[in-house]
């Protein structure tokens, strides 16, 4: 993996933990970690092993609020008085022209790779797995007027601004022709279901965006909001549901860690959410089968910034276009499951 520039670790950081109160000791250290391949993440380690994580934009040519890092600051810092765990930001810094946000370094375990999940007991992955419906559950209980983000999105029908904005994203970072895709695109829009409710959507919630405690299973904050909006909190399910295969079916994002021993099922994810919330998922097929079209446009356009910059390549490597086609056959088979 071709490493991307992190900071000026002698003169600009320590210069924005100093404005930020942070106290540091010199030298500075900066390693790039997550898989993710949306914006950029660094923890930065001083003298004295103390540790704090630094998010920027990717480089290249940026899709809107997509890359907005500045807004997930907001958005982390008006939930840090909720029951939703989250890390805390110090601040936002500019580094020329590029926002960077400073937050909070939370330790504990992520679980974004095969050997960790192996390395953890069947009663251990089934303590995350349930987890995470019970998490998402809080989430979307957030009280929108008492952490001011009433006006953080529109409140008009959440499927349909989806596939609006997506199908935009589509247009725009496409390196190809995929009728499949664009078939399945008319197909959803012919089924999008009312909605019923506003809730904070994190829009990107799954097993590698969560921290979890080594101990009990138990998520320890959420991270990366850089896609959190308001809508119908059925469509969080239906993304973590996408991201979650099952023995047998194709390892859509490098997920195959999920179909270990000991980990709930999709249909189990889906009974934890509904005893905790009591809401109705009758349209959840059409939730799951959104969330994998969009894994598909998301992945097309990891690949597009790669062509554009390789130097924003994460450590999990890149998505093939072959790749890609098998998450638009997934999302086909789960259409026609739910009638669309």
């Amino acid at each position: 993996m071709q490493q991307v520039p992190a900071f000026d670790l002698e003169t600009a950081v320590p210069g924005w933990l100093t404005a930020l109160g942070l106290e540091h000791r010199l030298p500075l250290r900066a390693t790039r970690v997550g898989l993710g391949q949306s914006n950029l993440t660094f923890a930065v380690t001083d003298a004295e092993e103390r540790r704090w994580i630094l998010r920027r934009p990717p480089l290249g040519q940026l899709l809107a609020s997509a890359h907005d890092v500045a807004r997930e600051a907001r958005i982390l810092t008006a939930l840090a008085d909720t029951d939703v765990p989250v890390p805390r930001v110090h601040g936002v810094v500019a580094d020329g022209e590029v926002p960077v946000v400073v937050m909070e370094y939370v330790d504990g375990l992520v679980v974004d790779r095969m050997d960790i999940a192996e390395g953890l007991t069947p009663e251990h992955r089934g303590a995350i797995g349930i987890s995470l419906p019970r998490t998402l559950a809080r989430i979307h209980a957030v009280d929108l007027d008492a952490t001011g983000l009433t006006g953080l999105a529109s409140h008009k029908p959440y499927a349909e601004r989806q596939l609006k904005r997506w199908t935009a994203q589509w247009e725009h970072s496409r390196t190809r022709e995929l009728p499949q895709l664009d078939r399945l695109t008319e197909r959803l829009r012919a089924a999008v279901p009312p909605q019923r409710e506003i809730a904070v959507v994190h829009g990107d919630f799954h097993i590698r965006n969560v921290i979890t405690d080594p101990a009990t299973g138990a998520i320890s904050a959420v991270l990366d909001w850089e896609l959190c909006t308001l809508g119908d909190p059925l469509a969080d399910l239906g993304s973590l549901l996408a991201y979650w295969p099952e023995p047998g079916e194709h390892n859509i994002g490098n997920f195959g860690m999920c179909t270990l021993p000991g980990f709930p099922n999709r249909a189990e994810i889906a009974a934890e959410y509904l005893a905790v919330t009591g809401r109705d998922i009758a349209a959840l097929g059409f939730w799951h089968a959104l969330g994998l079209w969009k894994v598909a446009i998301i992945a097309e356009g990891i690949l597009r910034r790669i062509l554009d910059d390789p130097r924003n390549r994460a450590a999990s490597g890149a998505p093939t276009p072959e790749r890609i086609d098998e998450v638009v056959a997934a999302a086909d088979k789960v259409a026609s499951a739910a009638g669309i």
